[in-house]
């Protein structure tokens, strides 16, 4: 370079130090992003929407695979999964977070929420984000948004009207403590199975049965195996979505700003249509033959309620937290 003329060698000089700045800021990173449902799924559809929506508002530096259907491993081990960094978001129950950090888990209790405006509630509230803080400071992991996954029914084989209905049968939960508190209250033997499992279990008559709400139970076609959907609609059921800690550290201010405006989007879309799917649904079962029974919800709540604030049946929070809960409106 010594012989080129010197507004040459500055122009060369400049031209490499913007290549240098500019090859990281175009570097692509590619993340993973787990969860157990189907294709056909609000989760599903909505999260295919959000890693496009990312990889439009990053101009393409963050491209998002979605693994549906427990292609990356059942619940605990895409939470598990999250922990190794082999994972970078999950959608998770809010059961399962809750094994981490158990006031998570608190709307996993049976009857706790009344209905779909007190969920409502406890999302936009400060108590929610006081008990996702907890499980942050406990594991670096960012939980960005809450979404709701539907009212949790019984299907049998047989007509279950009230909670004695119940007692002996070999109920299908999913493997996380606080679920035990549901099949306690009624006097029903639990058995966890994970839920890519869950069809083959009913099929077999491994369980007499299992609980999850309409949209899971048309999804994953639990109705060709059970006679009898039971509305009992014990448990007002969230899903959270996380990233993990290793992704979170490394997002400037922007890009976390941009992540959490889509993914609370999806969210917020899924559970608008989780919820409208849930009202129709019943009737929808009806015309495909099933028997749609209306059980004795007072009866199941009056059993459950006992059990709220008792550790041995999975009760994980503070009388504070549960007292605030009950307040919300």
């Amino acid at each position: 370079m010594p012989n080129w003329p010197r507004h040459l060698a500055r122009a060369l000089a400049v031209v490499t130090a913007v290549l240098a700045i500019a090859a990281p800021a175009s570097a692509q990173t590619k993340l993973k992003w787990a969860h157990v449902y189907e294709i056909s799924e609000p989760y599903h559809t909505e999260a295919l929407w959000a890693a496009e929506e990312i990889k439009k508002r990053t101009n393409g530096r963050y491209e998002i695979g979605v693994f549906p259907a427990s292609q990356l491993g059942n619940e605990n081990q895409i939470n598990e999964g999250l922990g190794l960094g082999t994972i970078d978001i999950i959608y998770t129950g809010a059961s399962f977070a809750g094994s981490i950090h158990k006031p998570l888990s608190i709307t996993g209790a049976p009857f706790i929420l009344r209905d779909f405006d007190h969920w409502k509630a406890y999302r936009d509230s400060k108590l929610f984000r006081d008990i996702a803080k907890g499980y942050e400071d406990k594991t670096k992991h960012k939980i960005v948004a809450i979404l709701y996954y539907g009212q949790r029914h019984v299907t049998a084989n047989k007509e279950i009207k009230k909670p004695e209905d119940m007692k002996g049968m070999k109920l299908r939960v999913p493997p996380a403590p606080l679920f035990l508190m549901f099949t306690k209250s009624v006097g029903a033997n639990a058995t966890p199975i994970a839920f890519a499992e869950v069809y083959l279990a009913l099929q077999q008559g491994t369980v007499d049965g299992q609980e999850n709400p309409l949209p899971t139970i048309m999804a994953k076609k639990f109705y060709e195996v059970q006679s009898h959907i039971m509305l009992t609609g014990h448990i007002t059921e969230s899903l959270v979505t996380i990233v993990g800690a290793h992704v979170w550290a490394k997002l400037s201010d922007d890009d976390k700003k941009i992540f959490e405006d889509v993914l609370k989007e999806a969210s917020a879309k899924s559970t608008d249509q989780i919820r409208a799917s849930e009202l129709k649904l019943a009737d929808e079962f009806r015309k495909l033959g099933k028997t749609v029974v209306e059980v004795d919800r007072e009866a199941f709540r009056k059993v459950a309620v006992p059990l709220h604030n008792d550790p041995s049946a999975g009760a994980g929070w503070s009388q504070s937290e549960y007292d605030a809960l009950q307040a919300l409106k």
